[in-house]
């Protein structure tokens, strides 16, 4: 074999970007939860990978699938413009399991004031660190304008929550599951632009087609905010929706039960062919 040529564009996705598919595959690599329990050689390595092939360097034995790998494993934990780590609940990686974690408990304990105060307040807290590890550009932000952002985003969030509980007090307990995505989607309106308002005051980094960087706009700052905005919004449906594609009483025929307790049923209800159960989430 070879040695690995230098004209792979590892400066863009693997797959075509033009394409929903292409984004799926690259997505689902990106967000891929097993990218959590690398550690930080494994980190350090894939980034002296990918630093050196920019550079020229081909790292001796290399395949073509060891440098992708190596560039959605830097991709994962290290910021794009900035190339700084970003924190283990800030990467795309951690998105599955956090989200899982903190919408089960929203739904779970959604009737009382203090447990909604205190999981929404998780959520943004969760949703700011996303917001700003993912944040587009390189411009410095100083801890002040980060703490009056994040402040300020996570007291609207939960009030916006405890408003949105208070008028659905006299509503079917239907009604108030759907409470924490409303709440959701409504502050997370609020958390995305704060949390990256300093994009909105000087600008994001504007490239050519080949990444040579030929200035910074605030217009594509704010197109950028809207449309991760409007990715939000959808997730805050698609939960409800993935929660939805089975029914809550769930059913399952007497005879794929265990033997013992299929026999038991048959012994005690003859006529029971199928029993029901919670799935729950």
């Amino acid at each position: 074999m070879g040695e690995l040529p230098l004209d792979i564009n590892i400066q863009e996705p693997r797959w075509d970007q033009s394409t929903f598919l292409g984004r799926a595959r690259h997505f689902f690599t990106v967000t891929d939860p097993r990218n959590l329990l690398l550690s930080a050689a494994q980190l350090e390595a894939a980034r002296n990978i990918v630093q050196n092939y920019r550079a020229g360097i081909v790292t001796p034995g290399l395949t073509e699938d060891q440098l992708w790998r190596a560039k959605y494993v830097y991709d994962s934990a290290f910021h794009p413009d900035t190339g700084e780590k970003l924190v283990l609940i800030g990467r795309m990686s951690a998105q599955v399991p956090m989200n899982m974690t903190i919408t089960s408990c929203m739904l779970t304990f959604y009737r009382k004031t203090p447990t909604v105060v205190f999981w929404q307040w998780v959520n943004q807290s969760f949703n700011a660190v996303v917001n700003y590890s993912n944040r587009s550009g390189d411009a410095p932000i100083s801890v002040q304008q980060l703490g009056t952002a994040y402040v300020s985003a996570t007291t609207g969030a939960v009030a916006t929550a405890l408003g949105l509980k208070s008028l659905t007090k006299h509503l079917p307990p239907l009604v108030g599951r759907f409470v924490p995505f409303a709440a959701v989607a409504a502050a997370n309106c609020i958390n995305i632009p704060l949390m990256r308002q300093r994009e909105l005051q000087v600008g994001i980094p504007v490239t050519d087609e080949a990444g040579q960087r030929l200035g910074h706009s605030a217009t594509a700052a704010k197109q950028g905010i809207f449309q991760v905005g409007l990715v939000g919004f959808c997730l805050v449906f698609a939960t409800p929706m993935c929660c939805a594609l089975f029914p809550q009483k769930s059913s399952i025929h007497v005879n794929r039960l265990e033997p013992e307790l299929s026999a038991q049923i048959r012994e005690q209800s003859p006529s029971v062919e199928v029993v029901y159960y919670n799935k729950g989430l």
